[in-house]
């Protein structure tokens, strides 16, 4: 996989590589737009950092932190922050590039932007979390703002860290920006809904796609892999439309009950401890899990999940793709010849930037909606943009990811065009 930059080296099926195999992939699509294309392929700026803090027991560690802003043609930065110990640069440009392209395919005014710091954070005391939480938003705080590039949650960080992050950013601008980050606690001025909004996207595109296909969901098998808060929310709502969950797999473990597992049983459980040792199913082996037979799949943990082997293996027929980049490009391939739909993640797990950007809106207003009104405007504007993405799949007879990425491209490139080129 050939880069046109310096500083990263992709494979084929790293995650910048698949981002860019998915951009070639949508070129013939673009039209007179294809002339801007190298600007999808090419981050906007690329901020690495290093993070010092003093440990508890007196010592001084570094981390090293990254907040890249892929695109800013539609409106300012929008993405999470993840706390992981084998978080790259190149990770991070590739998932603040699925955030442009995600937040275009449902018209968000946003572009994409995402966040890391190479850290695990279950190796850290509460104080340490917030010095190394302060300490990063502090550096990273010459290019975010609420009009500049918002952060939001993504793996290993939550509402409280969320809350550091706009508590810093405010002490060093000198007045309260609660629309700095998003995903922040209630009383912060987080919004109704946004902790089950991604979990809640999926369920919807799920449930819009199964109905085009003629899969009932009534009775319908599920295997759902990584279990925090985007699958274990999918799994509760697809289970309250009469599915079966029938294998979940974490880090700990897979476990598998062909007649269902009780989530309000594994739920709790999987909190606290994961799925492993959960007494309401049989423990089977992680590569077990994919030749499970289902009828959906939800890949909801993290990237290049499904490889090309495991692609050969999956019997389900909907794949919702609750995490993002979980496909790699020959997997897509594979069951796309197979006859398995793809939901992918770029309209699929949309819903949890889209209640972010509620979230904003309600910021800037001082006016929040209830619940059920952040609902209905989530599923309008996710079946909204899935049907619109649907038909031009079937008007070129592409995938549903070929076509997202047709939708969103062309938002895109027509407002790096329209805006021009300055100076």
């Amino acid at each position: 996989m050939k880069s046109n930059l310096s500083y990263v080296q992709p494979s084929v099926t790293s995650p910048w590589g698949t981002y860019l195999s998915q951009v070639d992939r949508v070129l013939p699509y673009l039209g007179d737009l294809a002339r801007w294309s190298e600007t999808l392929k090419r981050p906007k700026r690329a901020l690495i950092v290093d993070v010092p803090i003093e440990m508890d027991d007196g010592r001084i560690a570094h981390f090293e932190g990254y907040r890249v802003q892929h695109n800013l043609s539609r409106g300012p930065g929008k993405g999470g922050v993840r706390f992981h110990p084998e978080v790259t640069l190149e990770e991070v440009m590739a998932l603040s590039a699925w955030m442009t392209v995600k937040c275009a395919a449902v018209n968000l005014p946003y572009g994409g932007a995402k966040g890391g710091i190479r850290v695990d954070p279950k190796l850290l005391s509460q104080k340490e979390l917030e010095k190394v939480t302060r300490r990063y938003t502090s550096e990273i705080g010459v290019i975010i703002g609420p009009q500049q590039d918002i952060p939001a949650p993504d793996v290993n960080t939550n509402a409280q860290i969320m809350a550091w992050m706009m508590d810093t950013y405010s002490m060093n601008t000198g007045a309260t920006a609660t629309g700095v980050v998003t995903g922040k606690p209630i009383h912060l001025g987080g919004s109704l809904g946004r902790v089950k909004a991604t979990g809640h996207g999926v369920f919807v595109t799920g449930r819009e796609a199964a109905r085009r296909i003629g899969l009932d969901l009534k009775g319908a098998r599920v295997a759902v892999q990584g279990f925090g808060n985007v699958g274990s929310i999918a799994a509760e709502l697809l289970a309250e439309a009469g599915a079966r969950i029938v294998a979940v797999q974490d880090h700990t473990g897979t476990i598998y009950n062909a007649h269902g597992l009780d989530l309000t049983q594994l739920i709790p459980h999987a909190k606290q401890n994961g799925v492993a040792g959960f007494r309401g199913g049989d423990r089977i082996g992680d590569e077990d899990f994919w030749d499970l037979k289902t009828d959906i799949l939800i890949p909801a943990a993290l990237e290049g999940q499904i490889t090309a082997g495991r692609a050969q293996r999956i019997q389900a027929r909907l794949v919702l793709e609750g995490a993002n980049g979980p496909t790699v490009p020959e997997a897509d391939d594979i069951l796309a010849s197979r006859g398995v739909l793809v939901v992918p993640d770029v309209i699929c797990n949309a819903g949890g930037v889209t209640v972010s950007y509620f979230e904003w809106v309600q910021d800037f207003s001082s006016f929040f909606w209830d619940e059920d009104e952040i609902n209905q405007r989530l599923d309008r504007i996710m079946v909204n943009a899935l049907n619109q993405i649907w038909d031009t799949a079937d008007k070129h007879r592409i995938t549903l990811r070929t076509a997202t990425f047709a939708v969103a491209c062309e938002r895109i490139l027509t407002a790096r065009q329209e805006r021009g080129l300055y100076p």
